[in-house]
């Protein structure tokens, strides 16, 4: 890995720029973790039967800030990137993607979670989330979604230091 050039979040905030901080500080961490590698790098698996990957990571990731930003707040039959079903595993499988392919899709979803934090009114803004049949909060979404990356950006460490023996951030 190169620099960290991540902005660290503020010790100090109002709890939507915390949020918004925490979860960008998270998004720059799994960027970091696949920076300078190559294609068949980011396909590497730790063993098999495994599909794990780092490039499975960010498939998986495009998923998830699809299912709790886009189809909770814009379109609830928004179709999944990789699935025609609702299957998060699905993206995990990487074996013939690339760089390109995933991070395309991946940056999309990022923006466009992005874009819907930013115009809503508060964090109490409420959607629906189809998979549970409940309404949440934007708040509850960012949270959830932060924790996904904090859980897989520990993946992520492990993964880079399978390819090229570094320890992560």
């Amino acid at each position: 890995m190169t620099t960290d050039n991540r902005t660290a979040p503020p010790t100090c905030g109002s709890e939507r720029d915390t949020l918004r901080a925490f979860l960008d500080y998270h998004r720059a961490t799994l960027a970091m973790k696949c920076e300078g590698l190559t294609d068949e790098e980011l396909r590497r698996r730790p063993m098999p039967p495994s599909t794990l990957s780092l490039l499975g990571l960010v498939r998986h990731m495009a998923e998830v800030e699809r299912a709790w930003f886009r189809r909770v707040f814009e379109d609830h039959d928004a179709p999944m990137v990789w699935s025609d079903e609702i299957d998060f595993q699905a993206a995990y499988d990487a074996s013939a993607s690339t760089r390109d392919e995933a991070f395309g899709a991946w940056e999309a979803e990022v923006e466009n979670s992005r874009r819907i934090e930013r115009e809503a009114e508060s964090l109490d803004q409420v959607g629906h989330q189809p998979r549970w049949g409940r309404e949440v909060s934007l708040r509850m979404v960012m949270m959830h979604v932060l924790l996904e990356y904090g859980r897989h950006n520990g993946h992520a460490d492990f993964l880079r230091e399978g390819v090229d023996g570094t320890v992560g951030a």
